[in-house]
């Protein structure tokens, strides 16, 4: 009987490794020399932060993440793991997770398990479509990396995890017309409370078990800046009043960082506006150009060819979401007295060129299956 029970206990270990699980509930570990040398760096959310490279989510040749551009449209994270493989710890590139079902049924007898199934990166638990219902439910988000790092706590004593998500609760074009009409909406209202609570929760977990870790609170963007929706119209009181009930998010995170020295609040809103302007007084759209060290001119508009601010399938296209990486790692070095170099733009023009240079090369991920 014996026997038989400790033949038991082998039954879940096996069916995660053929299932790839076993990345789902640990990183590799990383050598004490290199948990110092580099930064450790998590992100917990939905598309914005999913890496466009993951061909499982997004098979190859279609239409999604950048097309016929898809070999150089890349997001924020995605960056920084290829040009600061040295200094940022995003954990190894590869093939992690499975079913929602099965990852439940995991979760309903202790083992952690990461879903859906995706290629990415190690600390990256983004998934494209998460609502702020995922970070403890649903995809559990948060469950997944707090496992994760339990595995390995090494790297997670000077390290950090982004938060970036809300957008799918309240950022949709039916929320923000609501808040157009009334910035105090009960039904959006109820939804960004719901976000901040569940962000709470999240971030206290963490610090339940890795009291050392910071967090960046990213606060919600305005989709009436989104090429997307440039067709609808909007009159200068519903942007005050969309732009008064987002302070609700935003607001709220930014108390949270104010209670919390481990905790950042990272003005999204802020960061647009200042990089690319905003509308006019009659809620025309007025949008300056992000203009790069060569000249190379990005426009907030819609397509896959890197000029455009925003990819055809709504998402931040490769220059913008490296200027956004770059003030990201700037801002947590300056919060937490890290120091990062800068992300330059002829590095972020490399990623995008027709031939890429050798370095930048060397650090993309190897090809998974």
């Amino acid at each position: 009987m014996r026997r038989l029970q400790g033949a038991g206990l082998l039954v879940v270990p096996l069916v995660m490794a053929m299932l790839g699980l076993g990345a789902c509930a640990r990183s590799e570990p990383v050598p004490e020399q290199d948990a110092k040398a580099r930064f450790a760096l998590a992100v917990i959310g939905d598309s914005d932060s999913h890496s466009y490279q993951d061909r499982i989510s997004f098979p190859e040749g279609g239409d999604a993440r950048g097309g016929a551009y898809r070999d150089v449209s890349f997001n924020w994270y995605e960056i920084i793991a290829r040009l600061r493989p040295g200094e940022v710890d995003v954990g190894p590139w590869g093939i992690r997770g499975t079913r929602g079902t099965f990852a439940r049924a995991l979760d309903a007898v202790g083992v952690a398990a990461r879903s859906p199934r995706k290629q990415d990166y190690a600390y990256n638990f983004a998934v494209s479509g998460a609502r702020c219902e995922d970070l403890l439910g649903g995809y559990r988000e948060v469950h997944g990396l707090v496992a994760m790092m339990d595995a390995d706590p090494a790297p997670w004593r000077n390290g950090a995890v982004v938060f970036r998500i809300g957008v799918n609760n309240f950022g949709t074009q039916r929320s923000l017309e609501a808040l157009g009409a009334d910035p105090r909406d009960a039904r959006v209202g109820d939804d960004i409370e719901g976000c901040v609570e569940a962000l709470r929760d999240s971030v206290a977990l963490i610090h339940a078990r890795h009291p050392a870790t910071r967090v960046v609170l990213v606060g919600i963007f305005d989709n009436t800046h989104w090429a997307m929706h440039f067709d609808h119209q909007w009159t200068p009181a519903a942007l005050a009043n969309v732009g008064q009930g987002l302070d609700r998010f935003d607001d709220a995170l930014r108390a949270m960082a104010d209670a919390d020295e481990r905790v950042a609040f990272f003005d999204d809103r802020a960061w647009f506006e200042a990089n690319f302007g905003g509308r006019d007084a009659l809620g025309n759209a007025n949008y300056r150009e992000l203009v790069l060290a060569d000249g190379t001119r990005v426009s907030n508009t819609l397509g896959d060819a890197p000029t455009h601010s925003t990819l055809a399938d709504g998402h931040a296209g490769t220059l913008v979401s490296g200027r956004w990486a770059d003030t990201m790692l700037d801002f947590i070095g300056s919060r937490w007295g890290h120091t990062f170099t800068p992300l330059g733009d002829d590095e972020l023009l490399g990623l995008v060129a027709p031939e890429r240079p050798p370095a930048v090369a060397a650090a993309e991920p190897p090809g998974a299956g």
